[in-house]
């Protein structure tokens, strides 16, 4: 797109694809389905390419992700974290360089449907536990994503500040009322009744 290259996912290889550039970023559509979005790239020849797009090559080819171009933009962007890259050396040590890699790339795979700041919580409480699997990241990011919705969004303290600060409507029309001089009511001549007892009503003694 104007001299510059942008990635797209690559089980799009061959296909026909139609890109919307805009002031600050490019998306690309597949027939109606948006398939990758991109930061506008203002340089000349320039490329940005997204490591998730080539995650089915590299499981197939777990060598080629050292090297990669989409991998240094994804660390120069802080997706690929410090975090990512002492779990990745400790999974070669454990597993070798081959099947390391692809426990790495099994995490990064994660992140299609986790959130980005869970699998690196994940990513660190694995690596704390000596756990180098896929399976035992995922499982950390969950955790993660639990302790994350169990946290309440208001400070229950501020909610009952808040609530004592109401004021109903009762309140506030009986604080405009004029004040009530009226004397209050007596029952003095309700006593009357207690002295006359309707016939019949004495008992036998």
């Amino acid at each position: 797109m104007r001299t510059n290259h942008y990635s797209v996912p690559v089980r799009l290889i061959g296909r026909r694809v139609r890109a919307m550039l805009h002031a600050s970023e490019l998306i690309v559509y597949d027939g109606r389905t948006e398939v990758a979005r991109h930061e506008r790239l203002l340089a000349k020849a320039a490329s940005r390419l997204e490591l998730d797009h080539y995650l089915e090559v590299f499981i197939r080819k777990p060598g080629a992700l050292p090297g990669a171009t989409a991998l240094d933009q994804a660390k120069a962007a802080g997706k690929f974290t410090p975090v990512h890259e002492q779990w990745w050396a400790r999974a070669c040590q454990g597993h070798g360089d081959r099947d390391g890699t692809r426990a790495l790339i099994e995490v990064l795979l994660l992140a299609r449907h986790m959130n980005h700041e869970h699998i690196v919580a994940g990513l660190a409480a694995a690596l704390r536990a000596g756990a180098l699997t896929a399976d035992a990241v995922a499982l950390e990011a969950r955790k993660a994503a639990e302790a994350d919705d169990s946290v309440p969004e208001h400070d229950p303290r501020e909610a009952g500040q808040a609530a004592s600060a109401v004021t109903f409507l009762t309140q506030r029309r009986l604080a405009n009322l004029p004040p009530d001089t009226r004397p209050l009511p007596s029952v003095a001549a309700y006593d009357q009744l207690l002295r006359h007892r309707p016939p019949g009503s004495e008992t036998a003694s």
